[in-house]
């Protein structure tokens, strides 16, 4: 009966819950069922969409766990997904390891990088720690490009389809399914993280580090912890990638990449699991919607020629009036939006 009352909770367990709610579980469940056999039916146009999306996600909330939960700056998120995208290309071409355990190796390489380059948040922050992530994307970078011997160069690799057990993802409706589980348990590991005392420890340090080194948060560890976790997802994200698109440049992994990522968290909403979803939803699908309308419905009045000349120019110029917009009208982001819608029709029909 509480539950239709008002958010009412009776003790600290029942506050931490991620579904506070039965309706909640209800739409969790119906939306996740509808997810699962939407990939014997759709497209593989809009199977490719999902995937995509799918993979963005991880990544997303990987970079909202270091800057929105946390406080720090990451610029280098592109970097990073590529250090994963690499690494399972590394791992699956050459040493032949099968496609979980790279997984996990490529996460943790990630992993590694990124920590190595968070030490700087240690002592600097803002456009300090800025500069210092974006080293990072540029040294990374370089690297892809000129250590040959172990990346190829940008010849880049050729990467296997994805298997476990002998049995290969090799098409679009199979790959669906292992990124739809993989989403799935990483949303929920995430999730907990925000719920246990690291999490609380990364709110504590976002809201104001120095209190929180006075009432005993040990901010060398948890600022560690935090680049870990977050560049573990990029990772992940980049070996799943690499898996999807068979092949890894360098060209994959450009500035532009972070600065989208980037673009994720702040319209979706900084520090909100459901926020990096949002965030890598809207972003993602952008693209699409205007390339649809350029070449659908724009043609008609622009030649074609100039429609796909200046559809580059157009999509960064129409994210950089998207964060600005976001940043003015609604700074919490698209997760804000959907608490007050949720809120709104929890009393509706009722004003009060």
């Amino acid at each position: 009966m509480a539950e239709f009352c008002g958010d009412i909770r009776a003790s600290y367990i029942e506050e931490e819950t991620i579904f506070k709610t039965k309706m909640i579980r209800l739409c969790i469940i119906v939306l996740v069922f509808v997810l699962g056999i939407s990939g014997l039916f759709l497209s593989g146009y809009m199977l490719h969409l999902l995937i995509s999306i799918g993979i963005v996600i991880i990544g997303a909330i990987g970079l909202n766990i270091i800057t929105g939960s946390t406080g720090l700056i990451s610029f280098g998120h592109g970097a990073f997904i590529g250090v994963g995208a690499y690494t399972a290309a590394i791992l699956s071409d050459r040493l032949g390891i099968p496609f979980i355990l790279s997984l996990f190796l490529s996460g943790l390489a990630a992993s590694w990088v990124g920590m190595i380059f968070g030490l700087p948040s240690l002592r600097i922050k803002g456009l300090y720690l800025l500069m210092a992530t974006l080293a990072a994307q540029v040294i990374i970078n370089f690297l892809m490009l000129n250590w040959r011997s172990l990346t190829k160069g940008a010849y880049g690799y050729a990467v296997p389809p994805a298997s476990i057990f002998g049995y290969k993802f090799d098409s679009e409706v199979k790959y669906y399914y292992l990124v739809f589980i993989l989403v799935l348990f990483f949303t929920f590991f995430a999730s907990n993280i925000i719920r246990s005392r690291y999490g609380r420890a990364f709110v504590a340090i976002r809201d104001h580090d120095v209190a929180a080194n006075l009432i005993g948060v040990n901010l060398f560890k948890y600022k560690t912890i935090a680049y870990a976790v977050g560049s573990f997802y990029a990772g992940i994200a980049g070996a799943l990638m690499a898996h999807y698109q068979r092949v890894v440049s360098p060209e994959h992994f450009p500035l532009w990449l972070s600065i989208e990522y980037l673009a994720m968290v702040i319209v979706g909403g900084l520090g909100s699991i459901m926020g990096s979803i949002y965030g890598a939803i809207f972003i993602t699908l952008i693209p699409e919607f205007l390339r649809t309308l350029l070449e659908v419905h724009m043609v008609k009045f622009i030649p074609s020629v100039k429609v796909a000349g200046a559809f580059p120019q157009i999509r960064e110029i129409l994210f950089g009036l998207i964060i600005v917009l976001f940043l003015i009208f609604e700074p919490h982001g698209l997760a804000e939006i959907h608490r007050r819608v949720k809120k709104y029709f929890k009393l509706w029909p009722f004003n009060y």
